[in-house]
């Protein structure tokens, strides 16, 4: 239940607080003295703090009131304190806001205002154990995913490369095949390299072959070989990748385009696990873990009559979705860092990556890191090195910075947590990061 403690050395106002806040579904709590508030804190969990700024008849400094924050804020940072001060106080009350007290309310108070600023607080105090708790359940899955798995050297710090890494993780072990999704250039092929490394079969070959790479005459045989003579140029026997793969896995990139006649074998292959070199009569089987990528939205290729929807049934056994790199900004710093071998980046061209919206994505990215390392000599690799194309211009860009009210609005509403902040403004969390570095608004972990 929510909780809340008033330190204050006079009942009266405890028993005031403790029934207004009992009437509003709030768990009151009273201490008399300094030192049975922190008593009481070191033995209760309590989400709020009033605290009374002088404990003393004989001084109206309020600096009993100052030292018990001070205490409070030793042990407890994260805990909210809302300072009751009368007027001799204020100034005192204005200092320890500033030092991170959460509000100060004179006496007498208003039932009202005290009762919205506890809500408030009660709400982000809510709010930020949610988020801490999603932060060690993170950390935890990441360290629980590196200890047990071979992630084949990924590199990746956003939920949702955790999810799809995940996701890729427990299937790996299971017999069936595997489709990926994702857009060009995303990372598709090191998801398959990873259900691979940690399937029952990570022992035998992984052979990969791109569907879109090759003219269609020649797919067929390139998945299932030739012999002599079948095709103008076939001067000798070759095996398939099939054969290549037979124990193993196959991976089949861009499977939307493959032919008819070899999406009719493949799903012969994957039923029956038997095929015919192209030009041969005999029947070979083999046992391979097939796992397919694509760009296309099958379905639709379903739709339009070029793509079998009894093939798509078996290759989606289990579909693994990798989202586009813009959808997943916590990554492109950790990878802009992984691609840079030694380079350095300024902070502009740090805040320009992360600003980018990377329509080829992975591939895009490193591309841009290898041309900057070239153009940059011995410096860091600024803005101009990287050669991005101008998004919008600096006067359009002016007009959709959110101001610092926005900025502060949001992270209020958002109990601090920057990735759901920074999402409701529409940026990336660096990209509120360092908006939050140019307002001087703290930034607190």
């Amino acid at each position: 239940m929510r909780t809340v403690l008033t330190i204050d050395d006079n009942p009266t106002i405890g028993q005031a607080l403790s029934l207004l806040l009992s009437l509003h579904d709030i768990r009151p709590l009273v201490a008399l003295t300094p030192d049975e508030g922190l008593a009481t804190l070191a033995r209760e969990r309590v989400d709020v703090v009033i605290a009374d700024m002088n404990f003393s008849v004989d001084t109206t400094s309020g600096e009993e009131g100052a030292e018990l924050f001070r205490a409070i804020r030793a042990r407890h940072p994260d805990l909210p304190v809302i300072l009751l001060t009368a007027w001799t106080h204020l100034e005192t009350a204005v200092e320890l806001v500033k030092a991170g007290a959460a509000d100060y309310l004179a006496k007498p108070w208003d039932d009202a205002k005290l009762l919205a600023t506890v809500e408030n607080l009660l709400e982000l105090s809510e709010n930020a154990r949610a988020a801490e708790s999603a932060r060690v359940s993170r950390r935890k899955r990441r360290e629980a995913l590196e200890r047990d798995f071979d992630l084949c050297g990924i590199v990746f710090a956003s939920d949702e490369s955790l999810r799809t890494l995940e996701l890729a993780c427990r299937v790996a072990r299971a017999d069936v095949p595997v489709l990926i999704t994702g857009p060009n250039g995303a990372g598709k092929e090191r998801i398959a390299q990873i259900v691979h490394a940690n399937s029952a079969v990570r022992a035998k070959p992984l052979v990969a072959v791109n569907c879109g790479a090759l003219p269609g005459e020649l797919i067929e045989a390139e998945l299932f070989g030739a012999e002599a003579g079948a095709f103008t140029g076939a001067v000798r026997a070759r095996e398939g990748r099939f054969e290549a793969a037979d124990g193993g896995t196959l991976f089949l990139d861009e499977i939307g385009n493959l032919p008819p006649a070899g999406q009719m074998k493949l799903l012969r292959v994957l039923e029956t696990g038997e095929f015919e070199r192209l030009g041969s009569t005999r029947t070979r089987r083999v046992k391979v873990r097939v796992i397919s990528a694509t760009n296309a939205d099958l379905p639709a290729l379903i739709r339009d009559g070029k793509f079998r929807e009894d093939l798509y049934y078996r290759l989606n056994t289990i579909q693994v979705a990798l989202p586009p790199l813009a959808e997943r900004p916590d990554d492109i710093l950790p990878l802009a860092e992984h691609f840079l071998d030694g380079a350095v980046l300024s902070d502009a061209a740090r805040e320009a990556l992360a600003d980018y919206p990377w329509p080829g994505n992975v591939r895009e990215l490193k591309n841009t890191i290898d041309r900057a390392k070239l153009l940059c000599g011995a410096g860091p690799i600024e803005v101009e090195h990287l050669g991005l194309p101008a998004l919008a211009s600096a006067a359009s860009r002016n007009l959709d910075e959110p101001s610092r009210e926005a900025v502060e609005d949001a992270l209020k509403k958002n109990g601090g947590v920057i990735s759901h902040a920074a999402r409701s403004l529409g940026l990336s969390r660096q990209a509120l990061y360092r908006r939050m570095q140019r307002y001087n608004i703290p930034i607190q972990d």
